[in-house]
């Protein structure tokens, strides 16, 4: 007989940072100021409580438990100058007594604020680095050095979305089951697909019954959908399924047409989304994730393309730190 895959899930080592559960609430002011249609709720992953909470605190519990089993004394990773996954490994570094490097793309800021400063306060280097494609080679770079130097670097990739940090969603999904009634619909940000790959598989491991629908912030919809299967395959492979039995079902949503301009550039949209929420529910968006995610949300609602007898849950994945930027 094959192993209970939630009993592989639950043996996986994590180090704990979080407060959980998060809550659940549901938007009644936001519903109203769209002329009702289905009942909405949020899923609080903004409160998580660790460094200003976010989704990837949920990974990097997992990711960094690894790092500290294999015996890391520093942790190298990558992102945007106010990069929200950068934030947190400078804070998963600082309480552990680890190093942090991180690679930053863009230009050093004259004054550091929101992420950037943060990461500064958790005692991290920073290198910056020309554009995206830099960043890789530039962490490599990094390690070798350090090993060089007698040192245990332990790399993590950007938003720590590997099968193994995207199973901290996988969990996750088993968290919100054991609070409400399963949803219908999940609206959340996908940027690097580990978020998205875990609920994706948490809700075929959990529920048959809730769609799951990623809202891009960055790259097209078929180079996600491409990451987020790969990440599920290596899912299936950590919790000893058959290859297929989480990746083969419905089309992986993934809605592009939010993006606007690019990657962190607001829209109008997403500027009603943020304004929005804040003004009727006292929630907080981020102007690079969360808003144009949830300008995907109202735009569906006002297009009914959800029916008024579902639920709908925005899953919020934090991010707010970058209102100070």
């Amino acid at each position: 007989m094959s192993a209970d895959p939630i009993s592989i899930l639950s043996a996986v080592p994590a180090i704990a940072l979080g407060h959980y559960p998060t809550p659940v609430e549901e938007l009644n002011g936001l519903r109203a100021a769209l002329g009702g249609g289905p009942r909405l709720f949020v899923k609080r992953d903004d409160s998580i409580g660790f460094a200003f909470g976010g989704n990837k605190i949920r990974k990097l519990e997992l990711v960094c438990a690894r790092a500290l089993n294999e015996g890391a004394d520093t942790l190298i990773t990558a992102g945007g100058v106010q990069s929200n996954h950068a934030r947190v490994t400078a804070a998963v570094a600082a309480r552990h007594g680890l190093r942090c490097l991180l690679v930053a793309n863009g230009v050093p800021p004259d004054k550091l604020t929101a992420n950037a400063l943060l990461d500064g306060l958790f005692g991290a280097e920073v290198q910056y680095v020309k554009s995206r494609e830099d960043r890789s080679p530039a962490m490599v770079s990094a390690a070798a050095h350090l090993v060089a130097a007698g040192r245990h670097p332990y790399v993590i990739p950007v938003g720590a979305s590997t099968p193994l940090g995207a199973l901290g969603y996988v969990r996750a999904v088993g968290e919100l089951v054991d609070q409400v009634t399963p949803p219908d619909v999940i609206v959340h940000a996908s940027s690097s697909g580990g978020t998205q790959a875990g609920l994706v598989a948490g809700c075929r491991l959990y529920t048959q019954r809730t769609q799951v629908i990623g809202v891009s912030a960055d790259d097209s919809a078929e180079s996600l959908r491409q990451t987020i299967a790969t990440l599920i395959a290596g899912i299936e492979t950590i919790l000893q399924l058959a290859p297929g039995l989480l990746s083969n079902g419905p089309p992986l949503e993934v809605e592009e047409e939010f993006c606007g301009d690019g990657y962190g550039i607001p829209t109008e949209a997403s500027r009603e989304a943020l304004d929005l929420l804040a003004r009727r529910d006292a929630i907080l968006l981020d102007p690079t994730y969360t808003a144009k995610a949830m300008a995907a949300l109202i735009a569906y609602v006002r297009e009914s393309r959800f029916r008024d007898d579902q639920t709908v849950l925005f899953w919020h994945t934090g991010g707010q730190v970058n209102l100070f930027a």
